[in-house]
Order: structure tokens, then C-alpha cells, then sequence
């Protein structure tokens, strides 16, 4: 497939949306935007399965990151592209080909000899799966001098709003013992089910945690998000299973946020499921004041867990930034903002080549 890339963004985004890309299907994409950038001049364009990676070599004092990724959701009827009106609908238009688009038009459009600082275009597969098949967790894993930079951008939908950072979250499960029994004689039975009772209670009491920084509020939430218990409709259960979610400020690491639930949930068994770390906000960092200075935007907290969190295991500042709408991923009706796509254009040509 032939990939216009220096077409206009919106028409852009609906090319790539009409080249279907679930999770673990990238490569024919990855083939396309690989064999677009390879026609550029002045990049070097790498490839590890199914991510591709194109860099500037000028010499300039610093290097932005753009970062976003190629795959989406499982389609639900909503492939091709349509538009309507000033709207563009598909899967991925807005989590996150809209994105990818922008990133594509500015390695075609922009001159190189324009730009201020060395750039990095990363787009990367298996973002919406398990993180063991991350594109970008492997590219950290193994090649680790691709991701260099001062600051890395990644398109993640945030409605042209700068969301910085991102929150850690981690899973435990309760197990809650009980004594089998028939139903009819319940009295000779230990319900694991009611045992449940109180651990929810001090679920629903909890308060949770709000702490600003970088002039960023982030709220925590400890939450019931699955219980199951019972073997049949005569027989009192002899264990019930609560699994609990609790997504926590970047200013505690994984170990601090697990002990914080270990003590809220005192005299439960609790085996830890999964758990990854957040990101701080980084705005500290020139790159991104610059950035934040270019958008004219007040930078807000991310809710929830980004691949940001990747880089700043890296020690790269990074932001989260793109013109998709993050209440519309992964829905029906998913679609994107034309206007949006255009203004995301705008503020990163204008970022990345101010001072040229």
C-alpha cells in the first residue's frame, strides 16, 4: 500500500484508520509507514518486528521523542472510516491513528533544516495487549539507544490537552476462607461470600489520597473491581475472591503503594496480581517547559497508566499529548475531532521548530 504522508492530517488519519491494525496484526502498517519514511532524506529508519523507529542525525543540542502506537482494539463494525461533518469516525481514530497521523505529516512536511532540536519518531505495536508483548517495553529492553532523548511525546489522546505523568496501579486479590456446607443447614456452614461483608465496607470508607505535583493533582482510588465466590445454588461457599485496584500518585513506588493496601487491608490474605509503576510529571525538565510554553496549555494530571511510564524508567521526561478523545477509546462510536488533528499539527510544528 502507497501511504500519502504528507497529505493533510485528517485525510491521513482516515488512511491509516482504513488499514486495519488490531493488536498483533501491525505488520502490514508497520510496512507501509517503514516503507514511507525510508523515502524521506536525512533519516535513519530502523525496524525491530513490528515497531519502526526514524531519526534525525544534525547534531543539534537536544532531541525530542514523538511516540505513539500502530495497533487498536478488535474492530466493532466501525471499520471503514466515515466522516460526518467535522467529525471523523473509525476504529483507532482516536486512540490513537490521529496521532500517528500527525507524526507522519510532520517527518514529511517539516525541513529538516527548520527544526530546533533532533527528532525520534517511534511507532511501536502491541500497545493495547498484555505489556509482556509491548512494542515499546521491548524496544527499551533491547534497543535502548533508539529511545534517547530530552523529552518524549507521546500521542496518547488527551483532546490537545497536556496530561503529564501518569499513575501506577497494581491488583491484589483477597481470599476469604469459609466451611462448605448444604444450603438447607446452613448453620453447619462458614459462608465465605458474607466474609466479604466487612472487607468491602472498608473498601467504601476508604479515602483516598490527592497530591499535587508539578502543579498537577493526582487523585488515588483503591476499588472492588471483581468478586466471585460459590460452586452451586445449594452448597454454602467455602471461598469467595475479591480483586481490588488501586491506582496510585507517581510519588509512590510500586513496593510503597503495595504496603499502603497491605495496611488498609490488615488481616486479609492478599497475593499481589500485577502492578506497574507511574511516572512524575517531569515539567521541571527545559524540554518540557518548552513544550508547555508552546501549547499555551495548563498541563493536568494523567489518570491512569501510559507508556510514559516507560520512558521515565529510562530518565526521559515525558508528556502525554495527542488530539484524540481518551472517553471515546475503544468504543463503538469511537471517532476523533478534525479541528483537533489540525491544531496538534500546528502546536508541535510551531514547538519543534521554534528558535530554528
Amino acid at each position: 500500500m502507497e501511504l500519502d504522508i504528507a497529505a493533510p492530517a485528517g485525510e491521513l488519519t482516515r488512511a491509516l484508520v482504513d488499514v486495519e491494525s488490531v493488536s498483533g496484526g501491525e505488520g502490514p502498517l508497520a510496512d507501509t509507514v517503514e516503507k514511507a519514511l525510508a523515502g524521506l532524506p536525512g533519516l535513519t529508519v530502523d525496524r525491530d518486528g513490528d515497531a519502526v523507529v526514524a531519526r534525525t542525525r544534525l547534531g543539534l543540542p537536544s532531541r525530542v521523542v514523538l511516540a505513539g502506537h500502530l495497533d487498536t482494539v478488535p474492530v466493532a463494525e466501525n471499520l471503514p472510516a466515515r466522516r460526518d461533518g467535522d467529525r471523523l469516525y473509525g476504529c483507532g481514530t482516536s486512540d490513537m491513528k490521529a496521532g500517528v497521523a500527525v507524526m507522519l505529516r510532520l517527518a514529511a512536511t517539516v525541513p529538516l533544516a527548520s527544526l530546533a532540536q533532533d527528532l525520534t519518531w517511534v511507532f511501536y505495536d502491541n500497545e493495547e495487549v498484555a505489556a509482556a508483548r509491548n512494542g515499546l517495553r521491548r524496544l527499551a529492553a533491547a534497543r535502548r539507544d533508539w529511545l534517547e532523548g530530552d523529552l518524549a511525546i507521546l500521542m496518547e489522546p488527551t483532546s490537545g490537552e497536556i496530561e503529564a505523568g501518569c499513575q501506577g496501579t497494581l491488583r491484589v486479590v483477597a481470599a476469604l476462607p469459609g466451611r462448605r456446607a448444604h444450603s438447607a443447614r446452613s448453620w453447619l456452614g462458614d459462608n465465605a461470600i458474607h466474609r466479604a461483608g466487612d472487607l468491602l465496607s472498608r473498601l467504601a470508607a476508604y479515602q483516598p489520597r490527592a497530591v499535587v505535583l508539578d502543579g498537577c493533582e493526582y487523585r488515588e482510588g483503591l476499588s472492588a473491581v471483581r468478586i466471585s465466590g460459590g460452586v452451586a445454588g445449594n452448597v454454602i461457599p467455602d471461598r469467595c475472591e475479591v480483586m481490588i485496584n488501586f491506582r496510585f500518585a507517581p510519588d509512590r513506588d510500586e513496593a510503597g503503594a503495595l504496603a499502603h493496601v497491605r495496611e488498609v487491608l490488615a488481616g486479609y490474605e492478599l497475593e499481589l496480581s500485577d502492578s506497574v509503576g507511574g511516572a512524575p510529571p517531569g515539567l521541571a525538565a527545559p524540554a518540557a517547559a518548552a513544550f508547555v510554553a508552546a501549547t499555551g496549555r495548563a498541563p493536568r494530571a494523567k489518570y491512569g497508566w501510559t507508556d510514559v511510564a516507560r520512558f521515565a524508567e529510562l530518565g526521559i521526561p515525558a508528556l502525554n499529548y495527542g488530539p484524540g478523545d481518551p472517553n471515546l477509546a475503544h468504543t463503538r462510536d469511537e471517532y476523533v475531532e478534525l479541528a483537533l488533528v489540525d491544531e496538534a499539527e500546528r502546536v508541535l510544528r510551531a514547538y519543534l521548530t521554534a528558535g530554528a
